[in-house]
């Protein structure tokens, strides 16, 4: 698990722990209102590891959970988590810290999708295309003016090959890396599945582009970014982790 410390100084303030409990990874972060001073995951299907990770915090304001993982993982969480004074399960919301949610049923939208919408908004003010790709490849677009329109969940890179090799005879998981060109079946199947995905992302860029009349940024998080930021035609910044930004946002709303 990685752990990224400060000087004990930067300590002096109650922080807030932030956690995002994904399909695979269960992420946390410490936060003082101005900068990360400790962060670290676990895998999922070890999220009992987190309690050596939260073992020695300093005194907390709060603590803020996004949980996608189900509920036995929530309860896993809860009975780990370290006193605070508040202890927050978000849920997406029809409005927060500056975004406005356009699904027909707000409540309905991930509450990891959420909170990674409200971390792109307080890092940039522009249309964006809020990109997170893990397990899955979720694509959403946000207004210049704060306003989620929508988006897409497709399979992420892993899961495309995997269907392959489950679902076909001569298609074995196998290694492979991007070419435009690929000559050989590995590098065929993960070419196609890092070239669908960047198509997915692109057109949701252009058509948010149509209707706002300026050009979107991409923020793009999650653990496949590597392989797909330097295959996107699109102004382009990754973030280690837009949930736990949003997240850090959420803790410190009134």
């Amino acid at each position: 698990m990685a752990r990224r410390l400060l000087s004990p100084h930067a300590l002096q303030a109650k922080p807030v722990l932030v956690i995002d409990a994904g399909n695979t990874r269960v992420k946390w972060g410490l936060h003082d209102g101005a900068r990360w001073l400790q962060s670290g995951h676990v895998d999922t299907a070890r999220v009992k590891n987190l309690r050596n990770g939260f073992a020695g915090l300093p005194p907390l304001r709060a603590i803020v959970v996004s949980n996608v993982a189900g509920e036995a993982v929530g309860a896993a969480l809860t009975r780990l988590l370290p006193d605070a004074p508040i202890v927050r399960r978000i849920r997406s919301a029809p409005a927060q810290c500056g975004v406005r949610n356009s699904y027909a049923k707000p409540a309905q939208l991930g509450c990891d999708r959420w909170a990674a919408l409200i971390g792109a908004r307080h890092l940039h003010r522009g249309a964006v295309v809020v990109v997170n790709a893990g397990t899955a490849l979720t694509v959403d677009a946000l207004t210049a003016d704060g306003v989620f329109v929508g988006g897409i969940i497709v399979p992420g890179v892993e899961l495309m090959r995997a269907a392959l090799a489950r679902d076909t005879a001569g298609l074995r998981r196998r290694p492979g890396t991007f070419s435009f060109f690929p000559d050989n079946t590995g590098d065929a199947i993960m070419s196609g599945a890092i070239n669908a995905l960047c198509g997915a992302v692109e057109r949701i860029a252009r058509h948010l582009e149509a209707g706002g009349g300026q050009a979107a940024t991409c923020l793009l998080s999650g653990g496949a970014a590597g392989l797909l930021a330097p295959q996107l035609n699109l102004e382009l910044k990754v973030v280690d982790n837009l949930v736990l930004e949003g997240l850090s946002v959420i803790a410190r709303e009134p």
